[in-house]
């Protein structure tokens, strides 16, 4: 994307007015700004702009236009890592806080305001679905699936495994033919779905 200097001008004192009041400046604003003889011209660099790409249209707002870059930033969270989870037998294991991954939530499909969080793999269970130990997996709060990876509490305990649903009734799968199916004596409650795979390269 090459801006002409105008255009650059125009885009800095957007970025400008977006960052000291969140409020895309109007037209007018920008014609006595920058002297122009009509607001026609302000519109002109809008549109020159926004083809190529530097600002983006925002239906069903006032001022319907935001900073391509704005956006990008607004959808970059920073998730908790709550500790790790088992890929293995299922384990009792306290939650953890060891800090934050940053994701992009619009890439990922992630819902705003949904409970996001990360869990570090412990096991092999999951080896056949490319999850391995040591990887962090980017789990959602939200309504499974079956066929959906879940971190899950079954019978009291915590696992990552495939959530099936067979002959009526709801059981956890390892991706590892060593490990047997998990099936629920009591309860079987999905805490997340997975929705990425965070891997630490190793030399």
């Amino acid at each position: 994307m090459k801006l002409t200097d105008r255009q650059q001008e125009i885009l800095d004192f957007i970025d400008h007015a977006l960052d000291s009041g969140g409020v895309m400046p109007s037209t007018r604003e920008i014609q006595d700004h920058f002297g122009f003889a009509s607001q026609t011209a302000a519109v002109n660099h809008l549109r020159a702009l926004e083809k190529k790409g530097a600002i983006q249209r925002q239906p069903g707002k006032a001022r319907a236009m935001a900073l391509t870059s704005h956006l990008q930033r607004e959808s970059i969270i920073d998730v908790p890592i709550y500790g790790s989870i088992a890929a293995g037998f299922a384990e009792t294991v306290a939650q953890e806080d060891e800090g934050t991954v940053s994701i992009d939530t619009a890439t990922l499909g992630v819902q705003k305001g949904r409970r996001v969080f990360a869990l570090k793999v412990r096991g092999d269970s999951m080896t056949g679905a490319e999850i391995n130990e040591g990887d962090l997996v980017i789990l959602e709060n939200r309504e499974a699936r079956a066929g959906a990876i879940v971190a899950a509490l079954i019978d009291g305990e915590t696992t990552l495994k495939r959530l099936v649903f067979q002959r009526g009734r709801y059981f956890l799968k390892a991706e590892n033919p060593q490990y047997p199916d998990l099936v629920p004596l009591a309860d079987l409650q999905v805490q997340g779905v997975m929705v990425a795979l965070i891997r630490k390269f190793r030399n």
